[in-house]
């Protein structure tokens, strides 16, 4: 059994679903952002981008599901994330999107592989256990 990814046209909702596009117009205009270490350099290239508006959420649920409810009302959104137990965090609300056809487009960043050992990421900087 394969695995097929679509295009982004192919995810578009049908006519009498829940929303759709305003206008007929697909794009990304709100990016819901949770901060972190590794995604504050893309948030100064996004912040640059003229018409993006960018909405800082307080943790990644709140950011997927908005990211949820914006796509099934304008047609597509986007949300940026940190890697590992944010990126595995919003699995499941794209696993739903996914399922009824709603494109939603999740940035995970993390650290640039160049980076391990040095200044920029120390090995074992932080401990949560004590």
């Amino acid at each position: 059994m394969g695995t097929k990814i679509r295009a982004l046209d192919e995810c578009k909702p049908m006519s009498g679903d829940m929303g759709g596009p305003p206008n007929g117009i697909v794009g990304v205009t709100d990016v819901f952002l949770v901060s972190g270490d590794f995604n504050l350099t893309l948030f100064d290239h996004l912040i640059a981008e003229p018409g993006l508006n960018l909405i800082g959420c307080y943790n990644k649920l709140n950011a997927v599901y908005t990211t949820d409810v914006i796509a099934r009302s304008h047609g597509v959104s986007a949300c940026v994330v940190t890697f590992t137990v944010d990126g595995l965090s919003v699995l499941n609300a794209f696993a739903d999107a996914y399922s009824e056809n709603f494109p939603l487009i999740c940035i995970v960043v993390g650290p640039n592989s160049k980076d391990y050992g040095t200044q920029l990421h120390p090995p074992s900087s932080r401990s949560y256990l004590g």
